[in-house]
């Protein structure tokens, strides 16, 4: 290739980027580009999570009514409000799911690390792919002391994006540890023709109202007025060393498959909204459920990290154009 071209950017790379607009002024990112139709926006100042995939032309994620929200309008109280979706975000590092109280501590919807800006380390590339480093300091005087250490691979081989995280706990005290990869698919990549798998052993409904719609947990619907949100949590067998779930729609023959290390990420949940205007499927691998960091303690599920330790979790996306290239995974 490097005959043809004097400039790699021509064809691929990474290249950084500020807004200019709104509530997202002076936001940060890098926008991706793997060459092969893949193209990613990483934000920056939102803890590095993927604030948008669009893959051979069509969009795979969900964008929120909130648009883009830098993170001095985040209020942990409306966590909604500056909750831009995305195609992932980072939920935790130490509480994540509905609020509530525990061991004295008033803790807000899906945690605060997502509203921390990163600091980039490293963008390098080679000829198989360009790797990305970061890192998230979620810590405070008297508090907790997390450090998240972030790793991106985006393939220049093959339509895929590798991540794995390492959060070290620097403090002096044990501390609790919940995350949760919010990853959400939006339009035209979701419609009422889509394919949701999520192979399991068993499932589960958030709530009562879930349950009663159980049976159709995979099956997508078209755009609702006053459509109330479903969660379902699954236990998905692990396939050499990983357990998998994925979208495909046929309409514009794109698929995407979420894989993930159960050894550390052992809770899988789909999150449901088929409202109008509010239309994501969320596909979410964590070593916890959002039901609150109270509900994980009392029900002995709650995960820990001891002084000067560490724990890797790994997620990676595969993107597809075609449904026997989506089938493989499965």
């Amino acid at each position: 290739m490097k005959d043809y071209i004097s400039n790699p950017l021509q064809i691929r790379g990474a290249e950084k980027y500020t807004l200019c607009d709104g509530k997202g002024n002076g936001m940060n990112f890098l926008y991706i580009r793997n060459g092969l139709g893949l193209e990613a926006w990483v934000s920056l100042d939102r803890a590095g999570d993927i604030s948008r995939v669009s893959f051979k032309g069509d969009n795979m994620g969900y964008h929120s009514a909130a648009g883009y929200v830098a993170p001095a309008y985040f209020n942990k109280n409306d966590f909604l409000a500056s909750f831009n979706a995305g195609f992932f975000t980072t939920c935790g590092l130490t509480a994540v799911g509905s609020p509530c109280i525990d061991d004295g501590e008033e803790l807000s919807l899906h945690g605060t690390v997502s509203n921390i800006p990163s600091i980039l380390n490293a963008v390098e590339e080679t000829d198989d792919g360009l790797a990305v480093r970061l890192t998230v300091r979620d810590a405070s005087l008297g508090g907790r002391k997390l450090v998240l250490r972030r790793e991106y691979l985006f393939s220049y081989t093959e339509n895929k994006i590798s991540l794995k995280d390492t959060v070290t706990n620097e403090g002096a005290n044990e501390s609790p540890f919940m995350i949760l990869y919010h990853c959400n698919m939006g339009y035209p990549l979701l419609n009422e023709n889509s394919e949701v798998v999520i192979p399991h052993t068993s499932i589960k409904g958030r709530d009562e109202h879930a349950a009663e719609h159980i049976d159709t947990a995979l099956k997508m619907e078209k755009p609702q007025a006053n459509y109330q949100e479903r969660c379902y949590y699954f236990d998905i067998p692990e396939k050499d060393g990983l357990a998998n779930a994925g979208i495909y729609n046929k309409d514009i023959e794109r698929g995407v498959v979420v894989s993930f290390d159960k050894s550390t990420l052992p809770f899988f949940t789909e999150w449901k909204m088929m409202g109008k205007g509010d239309y994501v499927l969320g596909l979410e691998p964590g070593n916890c459920t959002p039901d609150g960091r109270d509900v994980m303690r009392k029900n002995g599920t709650l995960q820990f990290i001891r002084p000067d330790k560490s724990i890797t979790t790994k997620v990676s996306f595969s993107f597809c154009d075609s449904k026997d290239s989506f089938d493989g995974n499965f």
